[in-house]
């Protein structure tokens, strides 16, 4: 029974990677998918193994999720390197809890295998410890050609028992009567032999198995954690459209003020028109985004966020004369990356081709030159952001001494 249903999976994982599928769809589209089905069913059977897994061996999984007496999401998957998912189970899970949005433990196993891979979102009720016991044990108690029910179903029986599980300890056998010695020598050493030859036939197999794992251990157990590119990309998308709705929004306010404030001579004066040119330089970077429909700019949009900074100082500094104080010095951006904040102590010496710059940098930045190391820079379209030929890049984000907002103004941002 259970041969069979584990050669029904791997029929099925190989269909489905010579399948072409009839529309693409995007990891985010094929986790949706999963998450609303998980809304109905805690327990998500691809339809690739529907025929696979007979219904009292899902319904033992319930049985033993239900149990528990938290929220448990399982997934049964044929992942493939060419899936949606990369064919990783990090990914996955990942983007299928991003999705659903709900605590629990989520536990997704390749339908091919029967090594499950969990994650836990605000699930206090459970130890990361006994979570990785009850797997392994879990592992260890079904046999190799157990399915993945089988394998979920006893890792969930686990977790519902008191305590942590311990390795399920392994057969010893017993020594023979030494009067069986005398039934013959030539018996003994074809014993011998047999056993040798079948220690040579596990290692040779054990082998094998080892690298069509790709490595030594426990195989897929142990893969290196890493962030999806498609997830990170997502979060980067995310987080400049958080970073271009929070400019706009700053720029509108200080529109609103440097509108209301009266007109002034001498010193402020300058402070008032250094404000307005920079607020006016910050509109255009972030026009000019819009218009070219590329808000993913990440470098330009740091640009405006800059200028919008240099507008805010100068708009303090106008307030400040204008109310007879005196105006406080406000350290510069850092140069290698604005967004690390406000750069910290005296200017840094930064040598580059035989040319001395002094540039204002943050804590970690400096403490990175120190080290020889490259400092966390703000990245361009072929490393830092200073490789490429830009504005920003030749003066350092306005830190250098040029007027950045005057640049601006003359039409150099895309020179």
């Amino acid at each position: 029974m259970k041969v069979r249903i584990f050669l029904t999976c791997l029929l099925a994982t190989v269909a489905a990677l010579v399948a072409v599928p009839a529309q693409a769809r995007t990891p985010a589209d094929r986790a949706r998918e999963i998450a609303t089905a998980l809304t109905e069913d805690p327990l998500y059977v691809d339809p690739a193994y529907s025929s696979a897994l007979p219904a009292n061996l899902r319904a033992d999984v319930r049985t033993k999720a239900k149990a528990l007496g938290y929220p448990v999401y399982s997934i049964i998957l044929p992942l493939t390197p060419s899936d949606e998912f990369q064919g990783q189970e990090s990914n996955a899970l990942t983007l299928v809890m991003d999705a659903l949005r709900k605590p629990g433990l989520y536990v997704v196993v390749d339908g091919g295998g029967r090594f499950p891979w969990y994650e836990t979102r605000d699930l206090p009720q459970v130890s990361e410890e006994k979570l990785d016991a009850s797997r392994e044990r879990a592992l260890d108690d079904t046999g190799y050609d157990a399915g993945p029910t089988e394998v979920l179903a006893r890792m969930y029986e686990l977790l519902a028992a008191p305590g942590i599980p311990q390795t399920t300890p392994k057969a010893t056998s017993g020594s023979s009567d030494s009067s069986d010695s005398d039934s013959g020598g030539s018996t003994g050493w074809i014993v011998v032999l047999a056993i040798v030859g079948g220690l040579v036939l596990l290692v040779g197999l054990g082998l094998v198995i080892g690298l069509r794992r790709r490595g030594s251990g426990p195989g897929r157990r142990e893969k290196t954690f890493r962030i999806p590119p498609h997830v990170a990309a997502t979060v980067a998308a995310e987080r400049r459209r958080r970073l271009t709705q929070e400019t706009t929004a700053e720029l509108t306010t200080l529109g609103s003020q440097l509108a209301a404030l009266p007109t002034t001579e001498g010193p402020g004066l300058r402070h008032q028109q250094a404000a307005l040119d920079n607020h006016a330089a910050a509109w255009k970077v972030l026009d000019d985004l819009g218009r070219r429909h590329s808000s993913a700019d990440l470098v330009n949009l740091v640009g405006a966020m800059v200028l919008l900074d240099k507008a805010r100082r100068e708009y303090d500094a106008a307030v400040a004369i204008a109310a007879g104080r005196t105006t406080d010095a406000v350290p510069d951006l850092c140069a290698f990356n604005p967004l690390h904040g406000r750069s910290t102590g005296k200017r840094t010496q930064v040598d580059a081709n035989g040319t001395t710059l002094t540039l204002p940098l943050c804590d970690d930045c400096r403490r990175a030159l120190k080290r020889g190391t490259a400092p966390a820079s703000l990245p361009g379209d072929d490393g830092p952001y200073w490789y490429d030929d830009t504005l920003w890049a030749r003066t350092f984000y306005g830190t250098t001494g040029d007027d950045l907002a005057a640049a601006v103004s003359r039409g150099e941002l895309h020179r």
